[in-house]
């Protein structure tokens, strides 16, 4: 009997955690860029940063998936410690708001959500229909597990053994804190774990001060998936992350001890122990946000004291942006391959920078260093596609899996571009050193003139694959069609010079030509950014060839 008890009451939580999962991931399919916007629209202003988060985690009912956002634009540097801090506070209000609105009793509402949602995501035509129908689904299955944990509870209630365990329970109330803080990391859910409580305490199971004490425990507990996730992260992240728990611990030290004046003053909401509990845990997040939001200027200046910004590491091929914490939230991780990506592209355009200046100059060391900064360049194509490939297929809408091909296929242009230089042009560059060769003025010039067109057609590249900006794609594909023409007049105007008798020319005519032929194919690798940009606008025509 017991057992039967135990596994219902446990099927009820695992489905409470599964229907929040639901919803999390529809309304992340459906909306996550766009959440993300607003995040980063409302980092102007303190109140602004606060509301923001507060609706966005009402939306996606997990403070920990706003957190992973913010800490994002944290650690790209992107917001400042203050804003991004106002947005925990609003995040921890939010989910404690959607608490309060789950706590009356909507019980009726379960099979109409699971069935308008099923509806939805069977017949929608559209991916944001199918995803706001699985989230209503998850909404459903939610009310549902509240209604079967309440009833797996009652014949619990009587025992004899779990009243002499919740009684000593109650009577340390470090202990129970120390629960409820385990209990919600377990559960990676805050809000599962609240309703858990709430509908524990409607019971009679949880005393009043029991449940209160869980209950702050479910606070000091909530801040531990994000620091976790951040971690190893970039110090922005870090600096947001141990602020936000911060916060949470010492409104949970400061209140613990008043917790018999808090329980008198919640007796007067009525004899409803759940609403009792949900109250409580709304009034401490906005008792803590209260305090806080007004002094989150010192407060960021004592973060940014306490955990400055370290040193660069020495491995430049080691990724510094790709967080493994934040894989759950495809737009997050996105945003940091996309910023590896740049990372990657700032190497390269040293690299070919660099380059000219090996044929100017006939550097064998500087060879050897744009090798060694090949090997970068392939370290972080490899990390890269490693992390895109690991987010979460879940939660990852149609927009998303195509911004994550478009990466892969960009920075493995990036890596073609510098084997060409380091496999192509620098053994070409060696092969002049040896044999003590020099370039006619004429033709080093031509050699320069085109490097110079390829560095700036990197950037625009970069440039068009962060904004996907449609007149910058146009630019690129102008500019191979002029490059290409530009080419061949170089080496037309070689060949004048060979049949002309010049001496240089005639030494380095094979490498004057191999190195216009590689510049030529890593400016290729660069126009290719443009085309899916294109694509998308309905800019390109199916195929090149002529009707028959």
């Amino acid at each position: 009997m017991a057992t039967t008890l135990l596994i219902h009451l446990l099927g009820g939580v695992a489905l409470l955690i599964w229907g929040l999962r639901m919803v999390r991931t529809g309304v992340m399919r459906a909306f996550g860029g766009d959440l993300r916007r607003v995040l980063g629209r409302a980092m102007s202003h303190r109140l602004r940063a606060f509301a923001s988060g507060l609706g966005v985690t009402a939306m996606l009912q997990s403070s920990t998936a706003t957190a992973l956002m913010i800490a994002s634009f944290a650690e790209r540097g992107l917001v400042a410690t203050a804003p991004a801090l106002a947005v925990m506070l609003g995040a921890d209000v939010g989910t404690a708001a959607v608490a309060q609105i789950l706590s009356f009793d909507v019980s009726w509402l379960s099979p109409l959500l699971v069935l308008l949602g099923v509806v939805g995501f069977s017949t929608a035509a559209s991916s944001m229909r199918r995803d706001l129908g699985r989230a209503m689904v998850g909404l459903g299955l939610m009310l549902l597990a509240l209604q079967l944990i309440v009833h797996a509870s009652d014949p619990i209630r009587e025992s004899t053994v779990l009243k002499a365990i919740l009684g000593g329970l109650a009577q340390e109330p470090l202990l129970a804190v120390l629960f409820g803080g385990l209990l919600t990391w377990l559960a990676h859910s805050s809000l599962a774990t609240i309703l858990l409580v709430m509908s524990l305490a409607d019971t009679g199971i949880l005393p009043l001060p029991l449940a209160l004490a869980i209950v702050l425990g479910v606070n000091a507990g909530a801040a531990v998936p994000a620091l976790v996730a951040t971690w190893r992260g970039e110090i922005g992240a870090k600096r947001v992350a141990r602020g936000n728990a911060a916060f949470r611990w010492i409104g949970v030290l400061v209140i613990l001890p008043l917790l018999p004046f808090a329980t008198t003053a919640l007796a007067a909401l009525g004899p409803d122990v759940g609403r009792q509990v949900v109250a409580f845990h709304l009034a401490f997040n906005l008792a803590i946000a209260i305090v806080f939001l007004p002094v989150l200027g010192p407060i960021a200046r004592l973060t940014e004291r306490l955990l400055p910004a370290p040193a660069v590491p020495e491995d430049p091929a080691l990724p510094r942006h790709l967080d493994q914490g934040a894989l759950e939230s495809p737009p997050v991780a996105i945003a940091a391959a996309q910023r590896e990506s740049l990372r990657m592209g700032d190497a390269l355009e040293g690299m070919l920078r660099d380059a000219l200046t090996v044929f100017h100059q006939d550097d064998r060391k500087l060879v050897a260093e744009i090798s060694r900064r090949d090997d970068v360049i392939d370290g972080l194509h490899e990390a890269i596609k490693r992390y895109l490939t690991q987010i979460s297929r879940e939660v990852m809408s149609p927009a998303d899996g195509k911004r994550v091909m478009e990466i892969i296929v960009f920075t493995t242009n990036l890596e073609h571009v510098g084997d060409i230089i380091d496999k192509n042009l620098m053994e070409l560059a060696q092969k002049k050193i040896k044999n003590h060769l020099t370039f006619s003025p004429e033709g080093m010039g031509e050699i320069a003139d085109l490097h110079g067109r390829v560095l700036e057609t990197l950037k625009l590249s970069l440039a068009a694959f962060v904004g996907g900006d449609v007149s910058i794609a146009r630019r690129l594909i102008a500019e191979k069609t002029m490059f290409r023409e530009s080419e061949r007049k170089a080496a037309e105007r070689h060949l004048q010079r060979l049949q002309s008798g010049r001496v240089e020319s005639i030494e380095t005519s094979s490498l004057h030509l191999d190195v216009l032929r590689d510049l030529k194919r890593i400016h290729s690798h660069l126009i290719a950014v443009a085309y899916p940009i294109l694509e998308d606008a309905g800019e390109l025509r199916p195929t090149r060839l002529a009707t028959a």
